[in-house]
């Protein structure tokens, strides 16, 4: 597995602290029931795992190696802040963020509704399908060829409401269109860890990603390797 960084162009806008109250038994009733199903299948809180040893350690997300697989870790340009992680393998891509989020209701649905409201912004559309991971939407976007025809660039995204964290995917490349293409980074995504932390912070906050530091003692196999800086997937700023 081959690990490096990329640069992300756009800064990410802080959102505002919102005030979050439970509105009855029948929605923590479906809320305990999603998590149940996500805590079975993942992507896993730190707190359902019982060691983190062979993991990839990125500050706020755990990352299983394999064989075949490369690491980016998208900056900020402005602020030299990690805003993102991206996973290539094979001809695919899968854009991971964490986020913070309300204790008693998930993001995803208002977080799909403001990506269909930016991909229309920009002349492009979205789907909704029903897929693995519950609801998705795939956008297709307006691009320009090498030679100057116009087409379509086409992303999948998936999202993921855990405990007090919002854990979003952006497949590009061929995952974005064929399920088996799509495969390996799936299983990968299943098997992410969110680290969320103690400390409060308003819903919509990024989690703090970070390079990995550097372990005594032998390179297990699997360890990635450092390659120069690239910059991340334009699909970054979407959304």
């Amino acid at each position: 597995m081959v690990f490096g960084r990329g640069k992300k162009a756009k800064k990410e806008a802080a959102s505002e602290p919102e005030d979050v109250r439970e509105d009855g038994a029948a929605e923590s009733a479906n809320a305990a029931t999603a998590e149940s199903g996500r805590s079975v299948t993942g992507p896993f809180d730190v707190s359902e795992i019982s060691s983190r040893d062979g993991y990839v350690d990125l500050g706020a997300l755990l990352i299983a190696p394999r064989e075949g697989l490369q690491l980016r870790l998208e900056v900020e340009e402005a602020t030299q802040r990690v805003v993102a992680v991206t996973m290539d393998l094979d001809a695919s891509s899968l854009q991971l963020q964490a986020f913070a989020a309300p204790r008693s209701e998930g993001l995803w649905d208002e977080i799909r509704e403001q990506i269909g409201q930016s991909v229309g912004g920009q002349g492009g559309q979205v789907e909704e399908i029903q897929g693995d991971f519950g609801t998705e939407l795939v956008a297709k976007l307006p691009s320009s060829a090498s030679d100057g025809s116009q087409g379509y660039r086409v992303a999948r995204f998936i999202g993921v409401d855990g405990p007090r964290w919002f854990l979003r995917g952006v497949f590009g490349g061929e995952a974005a269109q064929n399920r088996d293409a799509a495969a390996g980074l799936e299983e990968l995504f299943r098997k992410i860890v969110v680290i969320r932390g103690d400390n409060p912070m308003p819903p919509r906050d990024l989690l703090q990603l970070r390079l990995p530091k550097d372990a005594p003692g032998p390179v297990p196999p699997g360890t990635p390797e450092f390659e120069q800086p690239e910059r991340g997937p334009e699909i970054t700023q979407i959304g």
